[in-house]
């Protein structure tokens, strides 16, 4: 009964381990042990990468790498002798080596995932100062210590390599009979497990499970239940229930199951982050011994007829493909979790469903911020291009495991990602039986990129390309890849950026790397409205969308006049560019257009004398513009969204687009008024709903803005700022277009009249001001106040981001239908042709890896398909091979009557024939000339012409001129 009672009293304790750090750069003999002296290291609070600060400043190719040492002295608290201690890291980089109290405890490597030890038997208790110690080397080419193999995924392309620590570290205190971690690397241990089954969407109505691997450490058998509590977002307890009581056999490991029906519940969806806390306790005989909270959400899923359905609602994907780094300038990744927060936020706030993490597992800070923002999440492993081998391929699957364990209770993962290009199809089913083994409840896809004809992938789709399907999904996993910096608006603004020009790209035109505002978001139209009209609704085969790359620009592979990307829709400090508005406008819905919206690229603030187009970006079916209140007429609309009022003259006042549906109704507009003179700075700060923390780790963002004399921000404007501080915090700074990116730097100019910077809190509460003045500007100052952050002996439990409020802002999953039919399919039943006919069929098998083709004379370029039921036929979709630089003569016949003859046009996939509308029983398709060749695409960046996809591994075709060569054909009522 005595171990009952202590049992009792004490209560398992996750602690925040990311205070009173040390490190130094360099390797020091005898670093690892506790008499070493490190009284002249630097004091840092985690995360925290050695070279962070370098972020932004410095090319990736050029971030500081080698051997670093981080050191923590601490206690342990009283009365915890005789328990279980754990560390868990969320990650380092690359690879290290942990000792406690001189005494080595192990080794991780992979650079990526969370890991744990049991560090119980190496510690002292209370009041004894324990040493932990990490020798990390964050070398490109570091090397597996077993295999001697390089971890392919620590590429200079695309993986920023912040060294050192940069992600959070916990304590776990437990009993020795406890629920264990999901950490598999080194602890083999896999958690909790939380999934819901038997989905009532009408009535919220779901079956919640609970898996929870348990250990006793005891030399005695012990008779436990799993207690269950599910609250929800106020903390309210809505269930309990119980498992069978189970005999633990001493020195043993087991999960315990249990399960119930909760009715009324709010299921996680877009853009509403409902999470319920699902605590795991832990009894013996009626004493609670362990308890575990989990952090969770409900919703159900499907991928089906080319469709992601979400709760019952078809969501065709709308998002970004973003650098998992995701990082900021002079602090990389190492961010606070509100500023995570702040970030993904955005993406939503573009209207984004989803973000695809690049090349390797985001950090558990974004997934759970994920979650509580209502955004999907595709979650990758660790991967370069292309399929791996030996050493390579074992290090995938080993990450993969340990990810699906780490994150399967976060709602926001929809897709697990294998590769970022195809992997074989024996590699995606020893991928896919992880995900059955680990996760097979969780309501995940697992799939690759490409894998169009995978028959073990649940999803696929191309970098560029348009996909259709009527089975498994697919999406773009990277479409528009231009780049464009905020600073240029048009040629017409100051630094009057001619569009397009900056500095070669390994030798060649690189216009489509150094774009203005208005050309960048003007590609951005022009590429999302290839998958827009083949979404849901508009066929039996359809595209589920696509992931823009990237979201903010990135300190990774750079190909214009910056020494970053400057793909993103928003800055790297999070300053939207106009992209991130037309994708507002675009995207306002779930498949439809739900919401109407307008927004005017640019600004009203031009030199007299000034005329140039003007573009609008819009949902509605016209738009009209005005100065002044007078009309200049209706704009010439294109790529559906895009409208451009040609030789627009300016004239200082207000601008307004009016937009209108098909009958002629309003249904929104927007205004760019001319502000007036400079005469003032402003300064608005953001901070954590919880307070600027004096933990040494938290930051503040402060907008910097120049405005005329009544507020309003001047676009036009580049003013120089000179910044003061004053007060416990330090100097981040931000960002902009001069030397060094001025990184660190207390002086920097706006750019198009703004800028924010940051300041990262001491460790100490205090009074911050900061003051901005330039010349001929009247200066500003704020003030912030730093609060207090409890800390003892290294050791704190306020963890990072406990207490942050989800975002519900868009309600629940609506009921209605996401879209309505556009066209009736009409189905083909065989097909017949002059040459290769026993291939006809791949020419409608839903299988874009499959094709039909002559013999390459134009007199056997002849198909004929029978449909199963005799039809008015008015739309054939199309994909031809070639289909980016291929024109086909061809005509086309409805039984014996033509409905089309000409050449057809060049896309990214597909394009769509109207037809006379006659009705028939068969559809005939013929080549009445030779080929010709024209790449109407040698503007779009990345897309090689002569990749396999597009001519079917027969580069020979490109000069050929009597091929017809169809990949997928469908026909529409």
């Amino acid at each position: 009964m005595s171990n009952l009672l202590s049992a009792q009293d004490f209560k398992r304790i996750k602690y925040n381990f990311n205070s009173d750090w040390k490190f130094k750069i360099g390797d020091f003999n005898q670093a690892e042990s506790n008499s070493f002296n490190d009284a002249n290291w630097q004091n840092v609070t985690l995360p925290y990468a050695f070279n962070q600060e370098e972020a932004f400043l410095k090319d990736i190719v050029d971030l500081t790498t080698g051997i670093v040492w981080y050191r923590k002295t601490f206690q342990l608290p009283k009365n915890t002798e005789d328990k279980k201690i754990f560390i868990e890291f969320e990650g380092i980089r690359q690879g290290g080596v942990i000792y406690v109290n001189g005494e080595k405890v192990g080794l991780h490597e992979n650079g990526v995932m969370a890991f744990g030890f049991d560090i119980s038997n190496y510690l002292k208790p209370y009041p004894y100062k324990n040493v932990i110690a990490l020798r990390i080397d964050n070398n490109w080419d570091y090397k597996e210590t077993a295999t001697d193999a390089t971890y392919r995924w620590n590429n200079k392309n695309f993986n920023a390599n912040y060294g050192g620590i940069p992600k959070n570290v916990f304590l776990h205190i437990t009993d020795k009979l406890y629920q264990t971690l999901p950490l598999f690397s080194n602890l083999e241990t896999t958690g909790v497990y939380v999934y819901a089954k038997s989905f009532d969407m009408t009535n919220n109505s779901a079956s919640i499970h609970i898996e929870s691997q348990v250990k006793n450490e005891f030399n005695t058998k012990k008779e436990v239940a799993l207690v269950v509590e599910v609250r929800d977002m106020d903390n309210k307890k809505i269930a309990e229930f119980t498992s069978e009581k189970h005999t633990l056999p001493a020195h043993s490991t087991e999960t315990l199951k249990t399960n119930k029906r909760l009715n009324d519940l709010n299921f996680w969806s877009w853009g509403y982050g409902y999470l319920y806390t699902i605590k795991t306790i832990l009894k013996v005989n009626g004493i609670t011994i362990d308890e575990v909270n989990t952090k969770t959400g409900f919703r159900k899923t499907a991928f089906k007829n080319g469709e992601v359905v979400l709760n019952d609602r078809v969501i065709q994907i709308k998002g970004y493909a973003q650098r998992t780094s995701n990082e900021w300038p002079a602090i990389g990744m190492s961010v606070p979790p509100w500023l995570s927060d702040f970030s993904n936020k955005m993406m939503l706030e573009s209207n984004a469903n989803l973000v695809r993490w690049m090349h390797v597992t985001p950090w558990k800070q974004d997934i759970e911020s994920c979650d509580r923002v209502g955004l999907m999440q595709a979650m990758p492993a660790g991967d370069a291009e292309k399929d791996s081998q030996g050493a390579h391929w074992e290090q995938r699957v080993n990450l993969m495991r340990d990810a699906i364990i780490y994150n399967r209770n976060n709602p926001s993962i929809i897709f697990y990602e294998c590769g970022n290009e195809v992997i074989s199809e024996p590699h995606m089913h020893e991928m896919k039986s992880l995900r059955n083994t680990y996760d097979p409840f969780g309501g995940r896809a697992i799939g690759s990129r490409e894998m169009l004809d995978s028959q073990e992938a649940e999803y696929g789709g191309e970098m560029l390309y348009i996909n259709k399907s009527a089975g498994k999904p697919l999406w773009a996993t990277e479409y528009s890849r231009d780049e464009g910096l905020r600073k240029y608006w048009d040629e017409f603004s100051p630094p009057y950026h001619k569009e397009g020009v900056g500095p070669l790209y390994r030798g060649k035109d690189a216009s489509e790397y150094n774009h203005n505002q208005d050309a960048h978001a003007i590609e951005n139209i022009t590429r999302w409205y290839d998958y827009y009209r083949e979404r849901p609704g508009t066929g039996h085969r359809v595209s589920s969308g696509g992931v823009n790359i990237v979201f903010s620009d990135t300190n990774t592979h750079h190909r214009g006049e910056s020494n970053y990307r400057t793909s993103g829709e928003v800055d790297p400090m999070r300053i939207p560019k106009d992209g991130f508005f037309a994708h507002q406008v675009m995207w306002d819905g779930w498949v439809d257009i739900e919401q109407h919206r307008t927004h005017i690229l640019g600004h009203w603030n031009y030199e007299k004398g000034t005329t140039k187009n003007m573009y609008v970006v819009s949902s509605g079916a016209k738009v009209e513009l005005f100065i002044n209140g007078k009309s200049q007429g209706f704009g010439e609309q294109s790529k559906q969204f895009l409208f451009t009022f040609k030789d627009i003259s300016w004239e200082s006042g207000t601008l307004k687009a009016i937009s209108y549906n098909e009958d002629g109704t309003i249904i929104s507009e927007a205004t760019k008024t001319t502000a007036g003179k400079p005469v003032a700075i402003k300064l608005t700060s953001h901070t954590s709903p919880d307070g600027f923390l004096a933990n040494g780790a938290d930051v503040a963002l402060i907008d910097v803005e120049v405005v005329d004399k009544n507020g309003n921000r001047c676009p036009t404007n580049n003013s120089m700022i000179d910044f003061s501080i004053k007060g416990e915090a330090s100097w981040l700074g931000g960002i902009a277009q001069g030397k060094n990116n001025y990184i660190l730097g207390k002086q920097l100019p706006v750019e198009n009249g703004v800028n924010r910077i940051m300041i990262r809190s001491g460790i100490k509460a205090d009074r911050i001001s900061i003051q901005a003045k330039s010349n001929n500007l009247k200066p500003s100052n704020i003030q912030l106040e730093t609060t207090g952050f409890s800390t003892k002996s290294g050791l704190s439990t306020q963890l990072p981001g406990d207490n942050l409020p989800s975002n519900l802002e868009r309600g629940s999953t609506p009921k209605s239908p996401s879209y309505t039919i556009k066209r009736i399919p009409v189905f083909i039943r065989s097909a017949t042709a002059l040459a290769n006919s026993e291939t006809a069929y791949q020419s409608y098998d839903d299988n874009e890896l499959t094709e039909w083709r002559n013999d390459g004379r134009i007199n056997t370029g002849k198909i004929t398909y029978t449909l199963a039921k005799e039809s008015v036929v008015k739309q054939c979709v199309i994909k031809l091979t070639g289909w980016r630089t291929k024109s086909y003569p061809i005509r086309i016949v409805a039984d014996d009557t033509e409905v089309f003859k000409g050449e057809t046009s060049q896309s990214l996939g597909y394009i769509t024939i109207d037809l006379k509308p006659v009705s028939a029983k068969s559809i005939t398709i013929e080549l009445i000339g030779a080929n010709t060749e024209n790449d109407a695409f040698n503007q779009i960046v990345e897309v090689d012409p002569t990749k396999e996809l597009d001519l079917y591994k027969d580069k020979a075709s490109t000069n050929a001129k009597g091929q017809l060569r169809i990949v997928e054909i469908e026909f529409y009522e």
